[in-house]
């Protein structure tokens, strides 16, 4: 199992590589792969980040950090817009925003709840780095207008 400085470590990094890649960057700053996914790489030092997406709406994707070149941590996520009348655009900007504010504390999408205007994002997670599950959803207006499940936790060796 792993030792506290060393969790303590995975969520700093984790904090640093989703700020620094699609929460600050979005759609279009992405490598596009063969297959048809989508990938963002963050690295530093022995620490390596890689989120790899399929699809625009609905999406699927992994997280994946490695340490040493040994993968140690994984995320699972399904999203989609619930509504088809809101603006993608704005939508994917105010999800930017919110998961640029993630936390060490809880380091897998964005803060418990934010809100900006008529937006409001909404983040609702149980279990903690080591295995973790949750959903996140936006409201417009105080409608459900999109949503995603996550999942993940610490892999073995």
């Amino acid at each position: 199992m792993w030792r506290r400085n060393q969790i303590m470590d995975l969520k700093s990094f984790l904090v640093k590589a989703k700020i620094n890649t699609y929460a600050s960057a979005g759609e279009g700053g992405e490598k596009v792969l063969e297959d048809g996914g989508r990938e963002f790489v963050y690295k530093e030092s022995e620490w390596a980040y890689r989120d790899r997406y399929f699809g625009f709406n609905p999406f699927i994707g992994q997280e994946v950090v490695l340490a040493n070149d040994i993968m140690i941590w994984g995320m699972n996520y399904y999203g989609r817009i619930l509504s088809p009348n809101v603006d993608s655009k704005q939508l994917y900007g105010f999800l930017m925003q919110s998961l640029r504010l993630v936390s060490s504390e809880r380091p897998f999408r964005g803060p418990d709840k934010f809100q900006k205007e008529e937006w409001v994002y909404v983040n609702e997670s149980q279990g903690n780095t080591d295995n973790f599950n949750g959903i996140e959803t936006i409201f417009l207006k105080n409608k459900k207008v999109y949503e995603l499940r996550y999942h993940g936790g610490v892999i073995g060796k």
